[in-house]
């Protein structure tokens, strides 16, 4: 296989290299084929100047860019047809009629040129086994005798023109070598630039994978912190339930100590209450019942306000327990109503 010679594609030159590869040598430049697209176009000026250089036909013609070349490296069939006969060296239509109606077996020509749009490249004979030498491949391609006619066919209805080369081909290396060995090859070669493609999206891939991962990471770090601070939130609402729950008990054994410290001495100044001053306690006393939900510090203002009153009342009842002694005219009298008095908290 080293010694068959192949051009691997550079540019748009894959008609140069279709040729050199078909000739096994550097037989061909582009400024070779360049020159012969320009004395193509120079016989198809002087062709149009025939019906008269005035006509517009022919300024058509000379605004129009050639049909033998572009600027891409891109060269017609002429080009070729004009390199191949420098060589005696003809091209024949391969699904022409004529050539049809010669029923040749593929398999006794010699090579042929391929064209797709705008690719060229050469199937070729070296001694006993055909070659697929697309300058598009890494390497020449082995084709065995009963997948040439497939190939072939393969390729017509993709929508190649093939053209079957006919003359005597110029001796190369490869013809001698491969005349006398057959070639095994193990391993068929790619398109170039197909192994760095699979690298490249290998490599893609593997970034992909890595900014994915850290992607993972970061959701999983941003998860973690967001539960730890819902789990925070959630311990303070429970302190704070537990504190204004503190709190109510708390209020309510205060009121609950009010109520029976005010019951307990009722007795003791009930001597000096009037009915309307027992009437006011029982309303403040159900006042403080509904305010349970005062603060300690409301609490503790209204009970010691609440005291205070008490103890005024106190002190000014003090001075007339003398001036009933003296009204009533009897002990007796001041002694009964006291032990009536005392006898009211046992009923």
């Amino acid at each position: 296989m080293d010694s068959i010679f192949h051009e691997k594609q550079e540019g748009s030159l894959c008609a140069q290299h279709c040729l050199n590869n078909l000739l096994q040598g550097e037989y061909f430049t582009p400024v070779d084929l360049s020159s012969i697209a320009h004395q193509l176009d120079e016989e198809e000026r002087m062709r149009m100047a025939e019906g008269g250089m005035a006509s517009e036909e022919y300024r058509t013609f000379l605004q129009q860019p050639s049909g033998n070349m572009d600027d891409s490296g891109f060269f017609s069939i002429q080009v070729i047809s004009n390199a191949l006969r420098v060589w005696g060296l003809e091209l024949i239509l391969f699904n022409s009629r004529e050539y049809q109606s010669l029923m040749i077996n593929p398999i006794n020509e010699k090579a042929f040129i391929c064209n797709y749009k705008e690719h060229w490249f050469t199937i070729r004979k070296l001694g006993q086994q055909w070659f697929n030498l697309n300058s598009l491949l890494t390497g020449p391609e082995l084709i065995s005798d009963t997948y040439l006619a497939l190939f072939l066919a393969q390729l017509q209805q993709e929508g190649y023109s093939i053209f079957v080369i006919r003359g005597n081909l110029p001796e190369c290396e490869a013809e001698q070598i491969l005349r006398f060995m057959r070639v095994q090859q193990q391993q068929r070669p790619r398109l170039i630039g197909e192994d760095e493609a699979q690298t490249s999206a290998g490599r893609s891939a593997a970034l992909n994978q890595a900014e994915m991962g850290f992607g993972v990471e970061d959701e999983v770090v941003d998860e973690d912190e967001e539960l730890k601070r819902a789990l925070a939130l959630s311990r303070q609402d429970i302190d704070v339930e537990d504190e204004e729950a503190d709190l109510r008990r708390a209020i309510q054994l205060s009121m609950q100590g009010a109520v029976m410290s005010n019951t307990s001495s009722e007795p003791e100044v009930g001597d000096v209450k009037s009915g309307s001053q027992a009437a006011g306690s029982a309303a403040g006393e159900q006042k403080e019942g509904q305010n349970e939900t005062l603060t300690a510090e409301e609490l503790r203002k209204r009970r010691q306000a609440y005291f205070d009153r008490q103890q005024q009342h106190t002190q000014l009842n003090i001075p007339q327990q003398p001036d009933t002694k003296s009204t009533g005219g009897s002990g007796s009298v001041n002694t009964g109503s006291v032990e009536d008095q005392q006898q009211k908290p046992s009923q």
